[in-house]
């Protein structure tokens, strides 16, 4: 079953508290599960990683799993989407910190910052 989304925009939430876009902190010390998204998105070239990639590894690192063989992690990720799982319109970036997720054709994601023209361009 393919998750992913194809040329779309994730846009803010219509009670996001900011219209302008934050970098998430992190909580006590902790990375939340919008740090983690953020960092993986921003630290990486635009476009890289669907949105499975990302639902993917929010989750392995959350759990603290250590270093796995390319086989472990294909098993862990096919028992991962073998359950409904929430795709990132519900992420607390779009819904939170005014990031909005841009989708390419091959369902790869970038950030889009609320206030940048591209998503200005996007939502009206």
């Amino acid at each position: 079953m393919d998750l992913n989304y194809y040329d779309t925009l994730i846009a803010l939430a219509d009670d996001c508290p900011t219209q302008t876009s934050v970098v998430p902190a992190e909580r006590g010390g902790k990375p939340t599960i919008a740090t983690l998204q953020y960092q993986m998105l921003a630290d990486n070239p635009p476009f890289t990683f669907t949105q499975k990639d990302v639902l993917f590894e929010t989750w392995i690192t959350r759990q603290g799993i250590p270093d796995l063989t390319d086989e472990k992690r294909e098993a862990l990720r096919e028992d991962f989407f073998a359950k409904p799982q929430a795709c990132l319109r519900s992420s607390p970036l779009p819904k939170r910190f005014g990031w909005g997720l841009l989708f390419d054709k091959q369902g790869r994601v970038a950030l889009c910052p609320a206030e940048s023209d591209v998503y200005t361009q996007m939502v009206e």
